[in-house]
């Protein structure tokens, strides 16, 4: 994995916003309509080029392929698992739930994604491997025609996924949650074969704290997140830990989030996952103070942090210097060879969906490019 060398290195979560002609493929998969595969290949072959393109001429460093080929981060895998079948209606969070305006407003305006979460009615096995390779070879390809430094893919995690599917099978949420990680490790391990970095999205890890598990006490909420972490473990048990790097957040939309679960308690859990590098939301209003929390709970030595220093709710552009304090505050406290920069989560969590217009989606790397560039001045003493 590319770590500081002289300067902040900049990423991404992953996801960017899907063009109308990626998003009608997406759907016309999603509805089972017949189609040109020739022309939607080459329709999200070129996507991915061009999302890798743009990321660099931001200054990205470490790119993604956009998930360009997915519909959405965690309901991606019904075809490429068995077991998955129907919907599943939608559960917002308990802050959503007590300001139902807000969440009518958000439903209303498009940020509400209105594809299906089938529901685990069979045993859970690895289908077919293909989309996840044809995704290795897209990116691959777009970057022989880079500059980009490394390339990863995302994954979605195990508890992700029990999260938004529901089981209906399975006699226990453990051995549902065990048989969705064994299946998916084929696509872990398929993505770092390929010299790839496989980031794996956990966001069940915090928002769902105040979503699957709202009625539970903390310590429970906290046992259950230990327990998807030991199963992931288990998962990338033939993935390299330099390999490998870790999405958690809150929730990717602009809510109250006054019931997110606190850092603070959260991060002893986390970072005992089995990867190099942790993405955590560092922008979002209700976490940006949490910075600190790094200066009382030190970072395992083996760790990198990738804090959110732009977010990805608002259309608002992060001015450079704004990037540059941020990132600043996670140096002084992991160390300035120990952070890269990053953006909270995704600019395209669902296709077709997204409250970042397209454009100022990469206005923001961009920023985010500067900042960084900034803040290494900064702390290696150029300015």
């Amino acid at each position: 994995m590319e770590t500081g060398r002289d300067r902040i290195l900049v990423t991404l979560v992953g996801s960017l916003p899907r063009s109308q002609a990626v998003t009608d493929v997406l759907f016309a998969r999603e509805r089972g309509e017949s189609l040109d595969e020739a022309a939607a290949h080459a329709t999200i072959a070129d996507a991915v080029k061009d999302a890798v393109r743009r990321q660099v001429a931001s200054g990205v460093d470490v790119v993604s392929d956009g998930e360009m080929s997915k519909i959405s981060y965690a309901t991606y895998i019904k075809n490429r698992l068995t077991g998955f079948a129907g919907d599943t209606p939608r559960e917002p969070g308990q802050d959503l739930v007590e300001f139902p305006r807000i969440l009518k407003r958000l439903a209303d305006t498009g940020a509400t994604a209105k594809y299906t979460r089938p529901r685990c009615v069979a045993e859970i096995r690895v289908n077919d491997l293909q989309p996840a390779q044809t995704d290795v070879d897209n990116l691959k390809a777009a970057l022989a025609d880079s500059t980009a430094l490394e390339g990863f893919l995302n994954a979605a995690s195990p508890g992700v996924i029990a999260l938004f599917q529901p089981n209906d099978y399975y006699s226990t949420q453990d051995a549902y949650v065990e048989a969705v990680a064994e299946a998916m490790r084929a696509e872990y391990e398929l993505i770092t074969r390929a010299g790839l970095l496989v980031q794996i999205d956990a966001p069940d890890l915090a928002m769902g704290r105040h979503t699957m598990y709202r009625h539970d006490t903390v310590n429970d909420f906290l046992n259950s997140a230990a327990r998807h972490i030991e199963v992931l473990n288990h998962a990338l048990r033939n993935v390299p830990a330099e390999r490998a790097r870790m999405h958690v957040c809150w929730g990717n939309y602009e809510g109250p989030h006054h019931h997110d679960v606190p850092l603070e308690q959260l991060l002893p859990v986390v970072v005992k996952a089995k990867v190099q590098a942790l993405l955590i939301e560092g922008a979002n209003p209700r976490h940006e103070h949490e910075w600190a929390v790094f200066r009382d709970a030190r970072l395992p030595e083996d760790k990198v942090l990738i804090p959110g220093v732009i977010s990805t709710t608002t259309n608002y552009i992060e001015h450079p210097l704004l990037v540059a304090e941020r990132l600043c505050r996670y140096a002084d406290v992991v160390g300035r060879d120990r952070v890269m920069a990053g953006t909270d989560c995704g600019f395209g969590t669902f296709a077709g969906f997204g409250p970042v217009d397209p454009d100022v989606a990469y206005l923001k790397l961009k920023s985010l490019a500067e900042g960084a560039a900034i803040a290494s001045d900064r702390l290696w003493g150029r300015r």
